[in-house]
């Protein structure tokens, strides 16, 4: 079930008043978090639990016979073939079926015709989010850096807490398995917040993500209609869409786990204010964009080991990164994009040092940074490579009849996001709305709830992050 559906709406208060009356025992509170967990995993299709299941038993006991194994060459076999299970699996239903139909054209542009078997494997919601915080785990006790779990129900909840379960963010066993495995008291400022975090979150995907996902479904499904103005408002649509449809499902996930007591990490930091790559990544995805740095960047070497082993695993980390978004040569180039920005991120900054202490510096990089992004989200977004020629080469500003709805719908939905995140940039504090008397905090409640109940879009509108 997803946070917009009908069924979450009534799921979430019957686990919160069960939740509430075991207060007492926190361990009982955690055996209906993993009940309620995978329920809510299951709904989208029951087979899915096993394979959850499976991740979970298959960290939890390779962590545990690491832990016994004293001889250096043992345990480096078992963490090797316990990591490759897991990617393994995630292979399995992610990527069989991309790489057979890229092989076998390859193979038809050198004139061979062969068939691959292509097994059609439905793919698990979330799988991605789930595999790779499960290996986060099996590293860092492979590392040293965690005593693995005793208690089977605590990891279980840990790979499975459904508020961040199927889109993150990517939790770190060192933030939350604590938080699982010892009593937690629910304060009022953790309620406050919670209903904050909740009703934003909530305005963002309902009211601005997918409201716009009508300007951007349109333009980037039937490109060749469409050229000049409409084409930028179409992908400027999409640039906000994404970003409110995923920093609005973190953000929810943050705030329903704040009503139970427990902390998620902040997954977006106002990632448009951005003033380089390296800043982007500092504020987008930030539960990804640190793991790949502390499971897969440094252990490569990161920038120790001089320019060219730096730009080697920048590019394997980034590569990596857009693949794990999803089985598409399109992900891999915007992967690639986003490597070749990281490379040159240094000189660019070397040039704008002068800037840096003018305030139009700031901004210009700002703007900088959209620009790229724009290009950045036309790769993302596109099937195809000529998809992505085609939108980029047709920029421009010519109009057409509907390019001012276009213009008055995303304006209108742009403004309510423009007004909240300049107020928390300008404030430096993501709670900067709600740390206010309760006059005002009560009318952002109630604006945000108004804004939900008449713009909001009633149909169901799956997170486009569920894919991952």
């Amino acid at each position: 079930m997803s946070f917009n559906s009908l069924t979450f709406i009534l799921f979430f208060p019957a686990v919160y008043l069960f939740y509430v009356l075991l207060r007492r025992n926190f361990k009982a509170q955690n055996t209906l978090l993993l009940v309620a967990s995978y329920i809510f995993y299951g709904s989208w299709d029951y087979r899915f639990i096993s394979l959850l299941a499976f991740v979970t038993l298959l960290n939890y006991y390779s962590a545990k016979y690491l832990d016994r194994i004293a001889q250096h060459t043992q345990r480096r076999q078992l963490f090797v073939f316990s990591l490759c299970l897991n990617l393994l699996v995630l292979g399995i239903f992610k990527y069989l079926n991309f790489f057979g139909d890229s092989f076998a054209k390859l193979f038809q542009m050198a004139g061979l015709e062969v068939n691959f078997v292509t097994l059609h494997i439905i793919l698990p919601v979330g799988i991605s989010f789930y595999i790779f915080q499960a290996m986060g785990y099996l590293i860092d006790v492979y590392r040293l850096r965690l005593s693995p779990r005793d208690n089977l129900l605590d990891f279980a909840l840990y790979v499975a807490f459904f508020p961040q379960l199927v889109a993150g963010p990517i939790e770190r066993a060192q933030n939350l398995l604590p938080q699982i495995s010892t009593p937690r008291k629910i304060t009022p400022e953790q309620v406050n917040l919670g209903i904050y975090l909740i009703l934003w979150g909530f305005f963002k995907k309902i009211v601005i993500a997918d409201n716009l996902a009508q300007i951007a479904d349109p333009v980037f499904g039937d490109y060749l209609s469409y050229q000049g103005l409409d084409i930028v408002i179409g992908v400027l649509a999409f640039t906000i869409q994404i970003y409110c449809d995923f920093s609005g499902y973190s953000d929810v996930a943050r705030g329903l786990a704040k009503l139970l007591g427990i902390e998620l990490m902040v997954n977006f930091r106002l990632p448009y204010f951005a003033t380089s790559p390296r800043d982007f990544w500092r504020r987008w995805h930030i539960s990804l964009s640190t793991w790949l740095r502390d499971y897969l960047y440094i252990p490569l070497g990161g920038s120790r080991k001089g320019p060219l082993m730096t730009i080697r695993n920048l590019g394997i980390t980034m590569l990596l990164c857009g693949l794990w978004h999803g089985a598409g040569w399109n992900f891999i180039l915007w992967g690639a994009y986003h490597w070749i920005a990281l490379m040159f991120s240094h000189l660019a900054g070397k040039i704008l040092v002068p800037l840096q202490q003018m305030r139009i510096g700031i901004v210009f990089k700002i703007l900088l940074m959209l620009g790229f992004n724009y290009v950045g989200w036309v790769i993302f977004r596109s099937a195809s490579i000529e998809q992505i020629g085609y939108m980029l080469s047709h920029t421009g500003m010519t109009f057409s009849a509907e390019t001012m709805m276009f213009v008055k719908r995303f304006m209108f939905f742009l403004i309510p996001l423009v007004i909240m995140e300049v107020w928390q940039y300008l404030g430096g504090n993501l709670a900067e709305p709600i740390e206010r008397k309760a006059k005002g905090l009560s009318l952002i409640y109630g604006l945000l709830l108004a804004g939900i109940i008449v713009y909001g879009v009633r149909d169901q509108v799956e997170f486009i992050y569920f894919q991952f």
